[in-house]
Order: structure tokens, then C-alpha cells, then sequence
């Protein structure tokens, strides 16, 4: 028997998946916000030369990188307050597990734009007078962030679509809220097509802001 497609069911939900998707963005933009300081801190500690901060950086950021999201997801929301003795709820969670998780890859990307100055812009800070910290921060910084940009979107965008594993700690972002009209009307087909194409729309309407702001940038650096 042929299906038949009834996306009215789509029109009556939306509210709830609008619901879930100012979830989304809420959950992503605090855990880019949390990962880009994590992933700061991590580069700076990995880039240090001393041993004490290096290795522990060298770990954290290969552990998390290594391991699935999911698993920290869960080992955060049921395992950790049984540490600490305190309960997290889902949004505290998951915007924990995922603002280390992302932290780990973005201190990478901090990494390879540090390490891409040329030593010339450090020797030049250095001789009229700057110490270590204010040639990081007054130099290579704002140098090296210009030619980050481009993975820093391209891993806040793989952000964006891991937080729907969120769905699994019971926290309604979009995934959820789809789940959740699913169990309403039985139709997941139109359901969680129409979850895909706001995805979609949400992350290609980013991508060409990103685009624009990227040609900005080279231009300026040029």
C-alpha cells in the first residue's frame, strides 16, 4: 500500500518544534560559549612548554576526543552527581558534556592558529618591550583568530547537530519535541522530515552568514 504523506500534521506541531528548537540554540550557544573558553584554556596550558600543564591538557583533550559524546552525556548526568551529591538537570548536563567535549576540539583549532603566526610577529612584540602575555594577547591572538574561523564554524555547526543526543537525558530540544509529537499523532515520517529541513535551514542560513564574515576577514588580513 502506498504511504500517504500528510504534512497538516507538521502545521498543528509546530509550536512544539519551535519550542524545541529555541531549545537547540539555547544548548548550543552556551556550550560553544563553554567550549571556546575550555578549548582557550587547554591550548594555552598544551602550548605552555611545562610538563605539569601540558600532559594534563595533552589528556584531557585526547580523551574527549576519542570517546563518544554520548558516553559523557550519561556519565555527567547519572554518574557525576553521584560525586558531587548534587543533581544536574538535563539543560546543566548536557551543556556540561558537551562544553568539554567541544572544548577538546577547539583547543586544537586554538593550537594550530597559534602555532601558524609566524615567529617574526612574536620577535617584533618582544623587542619593543611586550611581555609573554601581552604578545599572546595583543598579537598572536587576534592574528591566529582570523584563520580560525573557518573550523571554529565548521565544529560549532557538528556542536549544533550533537545536541540532539540530548533528547536521550529527557531535556526538549528539537529531537525531543519531535518525539514527543511523534507519540501524538503517529506519523514520524513528516515528523522527523521536518526536523531534518529545519536543521538544515537553520545551518545553511548560518553557513552563509559564516561565508560572508570569512570573506571580511581576508579581506582585512590582506
Amino acid at each position: 500500500m502506498e504511504y500517504q504523506w500528510d504534512f497538516s500534521v507538521v502545521a498543528r506541531h509546530l509550536p512544539l518544534l519551535l519550542e524545541g528548537l529555541a531549545q537547540t540554540l539555547r544548548l548550543s550557544l552556551a556550550a560553544i560559549a563553554g567550549g571556546l573558553a575550555i578549548g582557550l584554556v587547554l591550548a594555552l596550558m598544551r602550548l605552555s612548554g611545562r610538563r605539569w600543564l601540558a600532559w594534563p591538557a595533552i589528556a584531557v583533550i585526547e580523551f574527549f576526543r576519542a570517546t563518544p559524546p554520548l558516553v559523557h552525556l550519561f556519565w555527567v548526568f547519572y554518574a557525576l552527581p553521584i560525586l558531587i551529591g548534587v543533581n544536574l538537570s538535563p539543560f546543566a548536563a548536557a551543556m556540561l558534556a558537551l562544553s568539554v567535549q567541544s572544548g577538546a576540539f577547539f583547543a586544537e583549532v586554538y593550537r594550530a592558529g597559534i602555532v601558524s603566526v609566524e615567529r617574526g610577529q612574536w620577535e617584533g612584540a618582544r623587542a619593543i618591550g611586550m611581555r609573554p602575555a601581552q604578545v599572546m594577547r595583543r598579537v598572536v591572538l587576534p592574528l591566529a583568530l582570523r584563520r580560525m574561523v573557518p573550523p571554529f564554524v565548521e565544529r560549532a555547526f557538528e556542536l549544533v547537530k550533537t545536541t540532539a543526543l540530548a533528547a536521550t537525558l529527557a531535556y526538549g530540544e528539537l529531537l525531543y519535541q519531535a518525539m514527543v509529537a511523534v507519540s501524538r499523532s503517529y506519523r514520524p515520517l513528516e515528523i522527523y522530515s521536518a526536523v531534518a529541513v529545519i536543521f538544515f535551514l537553520v545551518l545553511f542560513g548560518a553557513s552563509l552568514v559564516m561565508r560572508r564574515i570569512e570573506d571580511r576577514l581576508r579581506r582585512v588580513e590582506r
